[in-house]
């Protein structure tokens, strides 16, 4: 299969909002200079207030354009604190995240979910800041998985904060936020199904539609001839 690149469909407004807290900017220092005896505090609250947006609007502008590059060997994840690469051979299931509900029904939330086949490659290619990242955005997810599981046997603050070191298949021991990270991922699966999670905010086309083009590759992947070399 061809190789595909994905992109949030959300990336251009942050240049209209980087240029509309540089237009505040501009417009507060003119109203200070005609009109000096305006209240000096409400402008300097105003002030900060469009300097911390156009802040976040650079940062924003200054993200990768692409999150997203799907291969017939890898599937990886780009960001401006870095990025993961997975083969597809190393995954096991992609799917939607689902949550059950009192009813008996399950409530389908706007993420898919990632289930690994053996946890090492993963960790030992994810950097921290990455790590950091993603054990943020993804911590809602654990607290409604928590919520909407009766008696369950940890802690959310635990599950939350838990940096045990981790110790690989090789014998690696990983510490620090990759090992919370690790952790994590084994808490994710034991209430969610799945080790970490995309959210659909991050991608170009319907979460569903995604989905399927992923599991296209993997499959792919899975049927593809492996060759061993004779030694």
């Amino acid at each position: 299969m061809e190789t595909r690149y994905i992109k949030p469909v959300n990336s251009q407004p942050s240049i209209y909002w980087f240029a509309l807290s540089l237009a505040m900017i501009l417009a507060i220092g003119i109203t200070s200079f005609i009109l000096p005896t305006i209240n000096n505090v409400g402008l300097s609250v105003l002030l900060l207030f469009a300097l911390t947006f156009s802040v976040i609007a650079f940062k924003q502008m200054n993200a990768p354009i692409l999150t997203f590059t799907l291969s017939f060997m890898h599937f990886q994840y780009h960001s401006a604190e870095g990025g993961w690469s997975i083969r597809w051979q190393a995954i096991q299931q992609l799917g939607l995240t689902e949550l059950p509900t009192t009813e008996g029904w399950y409530q389908t939330l706007p993420w898919m979910g990632v289930k690994l086949k053996d946890y090492d490659a993963f960790l030992t290619s994810v950097c921290p800041r990455v790590a950091s990242k993603m054990l943020i955005e993804q911590r809602g997810l654990l607290f409604l998985a928590v919520k909407r599981t009766p008696n369950s046997p940890h802690a959310i603050e635990d599950m939350l904060f838990d940096d045990t070191p981790y110790t690989t298949q090789k014998g690696v021991v990983l510490k620090g936020l990759i090992a919370m990270l690790a952790n994590r991922m084994r808490y994710n699966r034991e209430l969610l199904g799945f080790d970490f999670f995309i959210s659909d905010d991050l991608l170009d086309r319907p979460l569903g539609e995604f989905i399927g083009l992923a599991r296209r590759y993997l499959a792919q992947a899975n049927d593809a001839p492996t060759f061993k070399h004779k030694v």
